[in-house]
This record gives structure tokens, C-alpha cells and sequence, in this order.
């Protein structure tokens, strides 16, 4: 049995305030709206349903909390990047997210997922500025990594890796495809690490 096996919904969350005071660890994944986030949480969890796919990016538009049992939580954070929303929307999504990356004690470490085709735009690094200042560790998925050849995704991850070094060393970085349920293994294993610290 995975990490993520036992994943169930637990609550929506539309403010700081309301975020839940359990005692346990936690782990959230951000990302771009629609680079995959919900997708990736699914196949992790081996779950067709658990976080809600759309066709119409940034229907995430609260933090919502899985438990995984034993004090440990999955927390799925909007998705940035959104185009359609109105800005008051947007302003606070942008401040829950900020406050709750940068001040929450429970919150363990981040997980961005990033389009292979696609990774580190400027959103991406704004989110991981943000987050530096913690110490905590981000572990990267470049996902819907099948739609690049073997050697486009290499090239891909070895520069993402390199970049990451020079600017962001907290981070660790890896392909990984809901599609293709590869890096499945490497993942739950990193943010495994984490809870276990």
C-alpha cells in the first residue's frame, strides 16, 4: 500500500483562519493551473476522482485537505496562473497562498508541478521565491513528461536540475507522467522522506 493510498477528502478551506490546527505534517502541491496538479494527486493516489480535474484551468479555488492517515495530510493549493478571474479573486488567493507557504508550522514541504514542455515560467519562480525563505524542501514533477521523446524529457530535466542549482538548491526535480504513471515511485518515496523526518 502507497503513501497515498488511503487518501481521503477531509475539507475545503477559503481562509487562514479556517485552516485545519491537527497536530500532524503536511505536504502541499502547487502549480500552474493547468499544468496537471489534480491529474498528478489522482495517479498518486491511485484515484480517479480524489482532486477534481477540469478542462477549464483554476477550478481549484480553495486549499483543500486529504488525510493519509497517521496525522499526515495531502493539501491540494489553488492553482496560479488563472486568467479568468476577477482580480479582488485572484488578490486573495495570492495572500492565503503567500501566508500559508510562508507561516504555516505543520506544512513539511512542496511539491510544484510544472509542465515537461514548459517548466520554470515566471509564476514558477515566484513560487519558489516565495517559499525559500521557510529552509522547507520542494520536490519538482515535470509532468505530462510522455509527450516529449526520451531525449527532449532528459535534456529537459538536466537543465531544470542545472537551473535549480544555481538559483534554488532546496529543490529536487524529476519527470514524471499521470498518463504514463511514471515517477510515481520517486515521488512517494521523496515526500515519504519528508513526513518520516
Amino acid at each position: 500500500m502507497g503513501l497515498f493510498s488511503k487518501a481521503q477528502f477531509l475539507v475545503t478551506v477559503n481562509h487562514f483562519r479556517d485552516l485545519p490546527r491537527h497536530g500532524g505534517s503536511e505536504v502541499a502541491f502547487a502549480g500552474r493551473s493547468n499544468a496537471g496538479k489534480s491529474s498528478a494527486i489522482n495517479t498518486l493516489a491511485n484515484h480517479t476522482r480524489l482532486a477534481f480535474t477540469s478542462k477549464t484551468p483554476g477550478r481549484t479555488q480553495h486549499i483543500n485537505y486529504f488525510s493519509l492517515g497517521d496525522d499526515r495530510y495531502l493539501v491540494d493549493l489553488p492553482g496560479y496562473g488563472y486568467a479568468e478571474v476577477p482580480p479582488e479573486v485572484r488578490q486573495h488567493w495570492e495572500s492565503l497562498l503567500s501566508k500559508y507557504l510562508q507561516t504555516w508550522e505543520p506544512l513539511c514541504g512542496l511539491v510544484v508541478i510544472m509542465d515537461a514542455r514548459r517548466p520554470l515560467t515566471p509564476l514558477d519562480e515566484q513560487m519558489l521565491d516565495w517559499f525559500a525563505p521557510t529552509g522547507k524542501p520542494v520536490h519538482i514533477l515535470l509532468t505530462k513528461s510522455d509527450k516529449l521523446s526520451r531525449q527532449q524529457a532528459t535534456l529537459t530535466l538536466n537543465r531544470v536540475k542545472s537551473h535549480l542549482a544555481e538559483h534554488f538548491p532546496f529543490c529536487s526535480v524529476q519527470l514524471f507522467s499521470s498518463l504514463k504513471k511514471i515517477g510515481m515511485d520517486e515521488a512517494e518515496r521523496v515526500i515519504g522522506g519528508w513526513f518520516a523526518a
